[in-house]
């Protein structure tokens, strides 16, 4: 059997398929095996009536530009989002890291709020932090 032919005359054999193949899919597996981005700790501090400072630590395998947490989110049980920190840069060498968020204005009537990360690759979907609020109220 002749090998085939890719259109500008040179010849493609089945092992130079093979091979691209086989980097396509490492490259895409590398891309998964990161997995998702966890909240590992917070510490929450109410900075006046209704405002309130998040300090999040969150872990990922962040994997360069492609694949890592790009930010975290304060919501309430209903979805709404009363706070983001976005992370403008993988943090590859710096696992876990914590980065904090001033002046997330949070009414008094929520007393419950969730803190989740994201990553560039899988979005949210990792470990989550529940926060009472009342039990932190000045």
């Amino acid at each position: 059997m002749a090998p085939a032919r890719n259109g500008y005359g040179r010849e493609v054999s089945a092992l130079s398929i093979v091979v691209v193949s086989v980097a396509a899919i490492l490259a895409t597996l590398t891309q998964v095996f990161a997995g998702e981005a966890d909240v590992v700790s917070v510490v929450a501090r109410q900075q006046g009536a209704g405002t309130w400072r998040f300090e999040v630590t969150v872990r990922h395998d962040d994997e360069g530009w492609d694949h890592y947490a790009d930010r975290w989110i304060v919501a309430g049980r209903d979805g709404t989002v009363y706070g983001e920190r976005v992370l403008l840069h993988p943090h590859e060498n710096e696992q876990p890291f914590t980065r904090s968020q001033p002046g997330i204005t949070i009414p008094d009537t929520v007393s419950t709020v969730i803190v989740k990360a994201h990553d560039s690759v899988h979005g949210f979907g990792g470990a989550e932090v529940t926060i009472d609020l009342d039990t932190l109220r000045q």
